[in-house]
């Protein structure tokens, strides 16, 4: 018998690792490491270049021209005298037109303000609560839609539709009415109509933070819709409604275009600002006359603030 030669055996030789160069110590990496372990110094550096927009162009200039208020202008030069004085405050407070407009102002601006949240608040619960998801991105855009048009092109269009031989005086004449012209009325309604988008997403974003399991509790319970909508749902969306109103009131208050062009004759604090600023040539005035619907802003958020509405944004 003849044997077969055994099979040579296989040697495995180890295979070292490939050696993997450390990373260099770089002031880029350096810098990146640092900010990875400190994120309170990530976030200011961050925030500093909006916050320093924010400061230089916006809080400073506006300090700067609130500084002229405290000046004066000369009756025969035109020029701006640069000593300290309280007359201009002295004028809007006691004059009898700054007062006028104050009020009628102020009056526009919460009217403004009304009619808006009454007009979002069931538009928003429709797209939060009612409208398919398909039908909601529709509503949205359309909400959406004419804040892409331009602010004197709406201003306008409102301004031909109240016209004497507009659209609305068309359409109401067989019935007897009339258009409401040009006037406060008409002042009220275009700017309600400017402002509405600006109420109606902040509401429809808080409804959407509103569970479907509370209304359906609710429900069960036995609550009625105008009990649900009482007691469940408008306490949870009021930040977002005080949200909308201090869009839409702030908006109002310091708006001058939309009067200038439907309301006729008649003048809200911005008219009175710009008027100052430009035919008048009386930019301490001007400014002077500014300091009203700041001081009433700030009154406002600060009676806002002790709602807690603020808080819980």
């Amino acid at each position: 018998m003849t044997s077969t030669p055994a099979a040579p055996e296989r040697t495995t030789r180890a295979v070292a690792p490939a050696r993997i160069a450390p990373p260099r110590d770089t002031a880029p990496r350096r810098l990146s490491s640092f900010l990875t372990t400190h994120p309170r110094t990530r976030l200011g550096l961050l925030l500093t270049a909006p916050l320093f927009w924010l400061v230089v162009v916006y809080i400073v200039a506006l300090l700067l021209l609130l500084v002229t208020a405290f000046w004066s202008v000369d009756s025969f030069t035109g020029e701006i005298i640069t000593e300290w004085t309280l007359d201009n405050f002295i004028t809007v407070v006691t004059g009898a037109l700054y007062q006028t407009v104050t009020l009628r102002t102020v009056g526009v601006a919460l009217l403004v303000t009304l009619i808006d949240v009454a007009l979002a608040l069931p538009i928003a619960f429709y797209m939060a609560k009612v409208a398919s998801p398909r039908a909601q991105r529709i509503l949205l855009i359309g909400v959406l839609m004419p804040l892409w048009a331009s602010y004197l092109v709406k201003a306008y269009a409102w301004r031909s539709v109240l016209s004497q031989d507009g659209i609305l005086e068309w359409l109401l004449a067989p019935l007897g009415l009339h258009t409401p012209g040009y006037g406060l009325t008409a002042t009220v309604i275009t700017l309600s109509y400017l402002w509405l988008p600006y109420v109606i997403l902040p509401i429809y974003a808080g409804l959407e933070r509103v569970p479907d399991s509370l209304l359906e509790a609710s429900a069960d319970l036995g609550g009625k819709t105008w009990r649900t909508l009482g007691s469940v749902v408008l306490p949870l969306i009021f930040p977002a409604i005080i949200a909308g109103t201090i869009f839409s009131f702030s908006l109002s208050l310091g708006d001058y275009i939309t009067v200038n062009i439907v309301g006729g004759a008649n003048q809200m604090l911005g008219n009175l600002v710009y008027t100052n600023v430009g035919a008048a040539n009386n930019l301490p005035l001007a400014a002077a006359i500014a300091f009203i619907p700041i001081v009433i802003i700030f009154g406002y958020l600060a009676i806002v603030r002790r709602t807690g509405a603020l808080e819980s944004l």
